[in-house]
């Protein structure tokens, strides 16, 4: 089994097994087909591949857990030597067209000769007694006299077209050949131009015509699906741009939102700040007028029922300089009188 299953054991000795990922193996057999392939023993003979086709690494390839990441890879490369193929064979297309398009332009008539000239002169007298003759043996009847006549024209005719006809070289025919021609746009063929349906149908299905179809397939596939990749992929960066763009907008509007909720908050508590100062400071000032006005009635109490300290002390000092104090004091000072 595997690609030393033909060899001998001579051979094995020292042979290494190969894989589907090494170089010597054909991608393009592994992937699609191989160019060298396709126009085996036709004019587009592209030689033997230099790289090794095996069924069992193709199969390998298709089982393998890598396939589908190495499928791109060996389709590109398989589509650049495509590309090179077409190219080359468009340019012998172009070559071709221009061949087949090519006008021929017939010579001018030489010249004839003087001994021509003469000759056609007295071909051309002879013509037209002869047409005279028939004429006037039709109007008197003798038919069969003015047909003979008329062969004997005929005749004399075909000469004198032969004398001024020219001779055409032989480029002249071959491209007045050519003109006949027609150019297969696929594989680039020269066909004959409204040929039997056989031969038409022999070409359509000749290696050369199918093997640049498949050819040709190939490139517009792998164009078409490159396109579409990458249109898809275009896509892909839009809408997860507009995602972006739609999640800067939300953070945005929530930021925006957080930002006037906090404004708010902090007015509303300012506000409060506000109001439990005003109502701090009122009830301070409440508790200060309420005190004032307690100092003001116990000291009009007090001053009402004798208990204000300073009414006492007036009331001290003016009974301390009332007379009878002082002449108590004095008294006690002098000495006492006795009667």
């Amino acid at each position: 089994m595997g690609t030393a299953r033909n060899l001998t054991e001579e051979e094995k000795k020292g042979y290494r097994e190969l894989r589907w990922d090494d170089k010597e193996v054909c991608a393009f057999y592994m992937v699609r087909f191989c160019p060298h392939d396709l126009f085996v023993n036709t004019r587009s003979d592209l030689g033997q591949c230099p790289r090794v086709h095996d069924p069992k690494l193709k199969e390998s390839f298709e089982k393998s857990s890598r396939h589908d990441a190495y499928v791109p890879k060996f389709e590109a490369e398989l589509a650049k030597f495509c590309e090179k193929l077409v190219m080359d064979l468009d340019r012998r297309v172009r070559r071709g067209r221009e061949r087949l398009a090519q006008e021929v332009e017939p010579a001018p008539p030489a010249p004839l000769s003087a001994e021509k000239s003469e000759q056609l002169s007295v071909l051309e007298e002879k013509i037209k007694n002869l047409l005279e003759q028939v004429e006037s043996l039709g109007e008197a009847g003798k038919v069969d006299e003015a047909e003979a006549l008329m062969r004997k024209v005929e005749a004399l005719n075909a000469e004198n077209t032969v004398l001024t006809q020219q001779p055409q070289n032989d480029k002249v025919l071959m491209l007045a050949q050519e003109k006949k021609m027609a150019l297969c746009e696929v594989c680039g063929s020269f066909l004959v131009a409204n040929d039997a349906a056989e031969r038409t149908q022999s070409h359509v299905t000749g290696k050369q015509h199918i093997g640049y179809g498949m050819v040709r397939d190939f490139i517009s596939e792998f164009k078409e699906a490159k396109e579409k990749a990458r249109e898809e992929e275009k896509l892909a960066r839009e809408k997860e741009a507009k995602e972006r763009r739609k999640q800067k907008k939300e953070y945005q509007s929530r930021r925006s939102r957080s930002d006037s909720g906090d404004r708010d908050k902090y007015r509303d508590r300012d506000k409060d700040s506000d109001r439990y100062q005003d109502r701090d400071l009122d009830r301070e000032r409440s508790r200060e007028w309420r005190g004032r006005g307690s100092r003001d009635g116990e000291r009009e109490w007090r001053y009402k029922n004798g208990r204000d300290g300073g009414r006492d002390r007036h009331h001290n000092r003016s009974r301390s300089r009332s007379p009878g104090r002082h002449s108590h004091r004095r008294s006690s000072r002098s000495p006492v009188r006795r009667y």
